[in-house]
Order: structure tokens, then sequence, then C-alpha cells
């Protein structure tokens, strides 16, 4: 067999760079965290929660999926290996567009005046990092990444499973030699032209080449057994206008019958249709446009064209494809209630599609805007079913606990084992990130940055209330003493003046709560956001970590008997996250947000949307208020959730006592 070879496919490569142990792909299983349930009824969660209590398996669930395809797809191989139906993937084609998109600043909602501008949010560190993970090393890294990602694809797919990669130009032909490689030469059904755009005879470009019009998809089985329902596409009209008879049953043609069996001729007898022509070598029929199925589907589709900017499925991205596309590839391979997989999500178009078409699906994107702009696109589905959004959360941030803080081998066997150790050598490393200065003999705080405090959270639970409360009372039995300053130097000291609190995840009602709480202390409090670039070590290696601010939302309630109104009040954004250019375009606090949902009883579980709205090109304005009655007396917890136009999310949770006797 003929084999593709590139700088880092084998381990220990001899001459020519073959021979040794083929590079694998991450093999670490991680549960999957559900962080919010999205269109449940009522009755549903009552459901879920009673099959769930007795032990029983609860019902399907469709899952947006939001992290890294190198740990997400590993971690579905224990549920779901040789169980997918369907796999489509849109990966990089080697363009910056892959990881951007157009996001909206809306319209000023004080004045008259249309003033909704774009800009285009550049890629995220995270997305950054995918992208040098992918492209870091030229085609070599791209080669190694695609192995990596289909070899794992391979595994999940069913026996009778189809895979779509679609691909253009760039890496086309080195993609299909692996894809070759690893789903058999022989399992290769069709590469597919796809004619994206139409050559209008521009003469514009000077490139002595002819111009890239069209996108490739490469079609392979699991096996030879696979699942294919062959479409047709509608005869052009100068084909159908040669239809000019018609009778009672409708227009048709006379056409040559030149194959056909004595059971169908006597058939067609039968029912008058066949007639013999003077000196005929063949028999007529009476052929009927309505028993037309049309041209049986080839490999070059040039009737779908590229998404129309004014169309209502048009999302921001740059890459997204026309649900049509998609629409074609699921209904050759895939039948109703199949599963369907796609992990480079992008806007969302495979899971539209999947939705409408009754096929459950997985979905997942690196990116968090991939996943917010996913969750509005499926909201706007009538009688979307209900779905989940997932990440790997705080076990994806154990396993790189466990595996980046090494002791040290003086340590003895106990200290080695001593989780304490462990703990300090995590604080001490983010506390470097954050260029804070690490110190010993106090239990909640951990380092000191320009005069601040520094409390650093555990990689496997929220920082809490109580956390703050306890991080308070240390900061006042220490704040008599004074500490040491790096800045000042040697043995000299200096008085801090707050806190910075960094965490991976903050309880709903941390924020404000928790800065009430510290204010009334007479203690300045900042809440970070550990993020998630501290995990990959080239992000880490180059700097691209930046710890930000969490963001502000205030909400009133006002209860009248069974019935509760909530409002948002004001929603702030600290001015370290976002350009200038974008934060001088903000005039009024609700611009900011893109989408608002509410769990109107809230019971320390998953955040289960149940009311939500948001912004869309039809209508961009977007509700500030809502409404909820409630069937029982009783205190209730309430948790707002709200999506930025950055895809950025911030909680808020609030207390109600509802009365009517």
């Amino acid at each position: 067999m003929t084999e593709l070879i590139w700088d880092g496919k084998y381990k220990y490569p001899a001459a020519g760079g073959t021979g040794g142990k083929k590079v694998a792909p991450v093999r670490i299983a991680l549960p999957f965290q559900t962080i919010e349930t999205v269109n449940e009824s009522a009755e549903d969660r009552r459901r879920t929660l009673d099959m769930f209590a007795q032990g029983k398996p609860t019902e399907w669930r469709n899952r947006l999926i939001w992290g890294d395809k190198k740990y997400v797809l590993p971690s579905l191989l224990p549920e779901f290996a040789g169980k997918v139906n369907l796999i489509y993937i849109d990966p990089p084609f080697d363009t910056g567009a892959d990881f951007s998109f157009t996001a909206t600043i809306p319209g000023n909602p004080e004045t008259e005046q249309d003033e909704t501008t774009e800009f285009v949010k550049e890629p995220s560190i995270l997305e950054q990092k995918a992208y040098r993970d992918t492209w870091g090393r030229g085609l070599d890294s791209y080669l190694q990444w695609f192995y990596e990602t289909v070899v794992l694809l391979r595994e999940l797919l069913a026996e009778d499973g189809s895979i779509y990669v679609h691909l253009d130009w760039h890496v086309s032909h080195y993609c299909k030699s692996i894809m070759d490689e690893v789903f058999g030469y022989e399992n290769f059904r069709n590469e597919i032209i796809w004619q994206r755009t139409t050559n209008t005879g521009s003469s514009k470009s000077i490139a002595k080449k002819l111009s890239n019009d069209t996108d490739s998809m490469l079609y392979y089985g699991k096996s030879g057994s696979i699942v294919f329902n062959k479409l047709f596409r509608d005869y052009g009209e100068t084909y159908l206008d040669r239809f000019k008879y018609k009778d009672e049953r409708g227009y048709y043609r006379w056409s040559a019958l030149k194959t056909y069996s004595d059971e169908t001729y006597k058939r067609l007898e039968s029912e008058g249709r066949i007639r013999w022509g003077k000196n005929a070598k063949y028999p007529e029929f009476k052929q009927y446009k309505e028993d037309l199925k049309g041209v049986p589907l080839n490999n070059l589709w040039a009737d779908i064209f590229h998404v129309n900017p004014m169309a209502l499925e048009k999302v921001a991205y740059a890459t997204q494809k026309p649900e049509e596309l998609i629409e074609r590839v699921s209904s050759i391979s895939s039948n109703e209630n199949d599963l369907v997989l796609d992990c480079f999500g992008g806007s969302g178009t495979t899971a539209a599609v999947a939705e409408k078409n009754n096929r459950r699906w997985i979905v997942c994107d690196l990116g968090r805007f991939a996943i917010h702009t996913t969750r509005k696109r499926l909201l706007q589905i009538p009688n979307v079913k209900p779905f989940v959004v997932q990440n790997l959360g705080k076990y994806e941030r154990q396993a790189w606990q466990e595996s980046e803080f090494t002791l040290t081998p003086a340590l003895s066997q106990g200290e080695r084992e001593s989780v304490a150790v462990k703990e300090q050598a995590y604080r001490n490393f983010i506390l470097d990130l954050y260029n804070a200065e690490p110190f010993k003999g106090y239990v909640w705080l951990h380092g000191i940055k320009d005069k601040r405090m520094v409390h650093v959270g555990a990689v496997d639970s929220p920082v809490a209330l109580g956390d703050v409360k306890a991080i308070i009372q240390e900061f006042w039995k220490s704040v008599g003493k004074s500490f040491p300053s790096p800045e000042a130097g040697e043995g000299l000291r200096e008085r801090v003046n707050g806190v910075d609190i960094l965490g991976w995840e903050f309880a709903f009602d941390i924020n404000e709560t928790a800065r009430q709480q510290a204010a009334a202390s007479n203690v300045d409090v900042k809440f970070k956001k550990i993020p998630r670039e501290v995990l990959d070590k080239k992000a880490v290696e180059q700097g691209d970590v930046h710890f930000y601010e969490l963001a502000g939302l205030d909400v009133k309630t006002k209860v009248s008997g069974k019935k509760i109104e909530l409002t948002l009040k004001e929603f702030v954004i600290p001015p370290d996250d976002v350009p200038e250019d974008v934060r001088s375009a903000i005039k009024h606090w609700s611009q900011w947000i893109d989408y608002w949902a509410v769990d109107w009883n809230y019971r320390d579980d998953t955040f289960h949307n149940e009311w939500q709205a948001y912004r869309t090109k039809k209508n961009p304005t977007i509700e500030l208020a809502t409404t909820h009655e409630y069937e029982e007396e009783g205190t209730y917890a309430i948790v707002v959730k709200v999506i930025d136009i950055l895809g950025n999310d911030t909680t808020k949770a609030v207390e109600v006592v509802v009365k009517w006797g």
C-alpha cells in the first residue's frame, strides 16, 4: 500500500520517516458536565428527575459540547463507539477565517436611529492555540492533527455509517491519502464536487490561474454495507417541455420501451399505455410527467449556492455552509432517528439540519461564540426538542492537574502522595502565570501582586460565597500585619489594599452578593476567571494567558401573588475585556446583551433554560423584562444567565418567596 509520510507521524522513525510506532491520538475518556438544559418543559424536567432517582435510563437529549475535540472525541468513545450513523466535518483549510466571526453591536434603545454596527471578532486565545496546533509546523502539523482526528472518528462510526470530510484545494489531496489509510481505499465512495459560487467572469485577479469556485467532500463508508438513499434532482425545463400531451391523468409523452419484462408489458398494455408505430422496432409507452423521479444525483453538485448574506439562516461565520448542502448529505447517508456527529460545529448548520430532519445529533466546537450561535439558531426552530450544553469542565482540569504537577524524586513516598503538596504546586503555577509572588502561612491567601492579596480557586469546585467570607476573615486577621512587597525590595514591607480571587468557576450569585459582603467588610475584592488556556503548554510558554474580571449583572424582581416580574436593570463588563473601538460604540448597557435566559426554579443541579430572549437578524431588539406564574407557594431560587455579544456568559441568582393564601 502507498503511504503518505510526514514529519511527526512516527515516534521513532527510521530512514525515510517510517518504522517505529505511529503517534496515536489522546485517549483520555473524561465524564461530561451538563451545564445547561435548553427548552425542557417543567413536566419533562420532573419526569427526568424521577427516572434518574429510580435508576432508570433518561430520555435521549441532543448534545451541544463546548471543548477541544482532542479531548471530546475520546470522551465520547465509551458511550458511542460504533454507534454514530453519519459524520460530517468541515475542518479548517489553512485560513484565518476558520476561527473569526462578525459580531454585531445592536443600536442604542434610547434613540430612534438605527445605530447597529459590526466588527470582526478576532480568534480567541484558545482558538489561536487550536490554529497553532493545526498549522504550527506547517503541513506536517496539519496532517498529524487530521490523522489523529479521523482515527477517533472511525471508531465512533457505526458499521453501516458514512463520513463526509469537507475540504478545498489546499489539502484535499493529502487528506484523501490519509482517509484511504484509515478507512481503507475500498471504502472510498465518492469525491463530491460542490460548486459553491458561480464564476462571474471577473478579471480582477492578476494570478495566472483559473478561479477556485469549488470545494470537495471526501465520502467514505465504515464498511461495504452502508446506508445509501438514492436521490434525484429535477429535470430541466427543456426536458419537461416534451410532455406536451394531456389526458385525464395529466401530462405525458410517448417514449420508446427498449427493455421490458413480460409482466411490465402486459401491465402497460392493460392500462392502454402501449402503441406500435408503423415499421417500429420497439413499442412506445405513455410516460407521465408525474411518474418521473428525476435525474439520479451524481457527484457534481452545482445546484446549491453559498448562503445568501440576506438569508435568515445566515449567521456571523465566514465559513458557514448552506443548510441545503448538509440536508442532502443527511438524506443520502442517514435515516430518521439516526445519530449525526459534527466535531467542527461552527455556525451550527449540522445541528440545525439534523434537528429539522428528525435526526439525533452531537455537535461540538472549541469556540464559545460558536456554541452560543448554535444555541440561538436551534431555538429559532419551531418545536425544537430539548438539548443539553456540555463541557468536560472540572474533569479535564483534574486530569491536567494530576498529569502536570509531578513531584520531585527527592520527596518521600508519603510526600509524593500528599494532596497538599500537589495543590501547592498547582497554586504556585497559577500565581506565576498571574505574575504574583507566592507565600506560605495562610489557608485562603496564597500570593501577592501589586499590593493586593491573591486567592487561587480549586480546579474541581466553584468559588462560593462561603469561600469569599473565609478569604475576607483571613484578610482582616492579617491586615494588621504587613506583607513582603517584591516591588519595594528585599526586607521592606507595605500594606495590601484588596484581594484578587482567581477561579475556574464561580457560584451564580458570587459577583454582586460577594462584592456587597466584601464592601461591608471594607475590602476591595475582584473576581477573575482562570482561562482554559492555562491547560495548554504552548499558550503558557508563549504568554497567551489572560485573567479577565467577571461582568456584573443587576436584576429586579416583583412578586404579586403567584406571578413574578423580573427585569434586567444593568449589565457591566470590565473595561479590560473589550477592545476600545467596541467599547466606544456602546452607549447603553443593554447593547452588550445578545441573549438571556431564566431558570425559574433552580435546584442546585443544571441550569434549565425555561424562558429566553435573544436578538435575531429579523428582530435585533431584545426584551429586558419577563413574567412567570408559579403553580405552588414556596421559596424559589431563580437564576438568570446573560450571554454578551462576544459569547461570554454571566449568571445571577435571586431568591423569591411566593404566597397567595
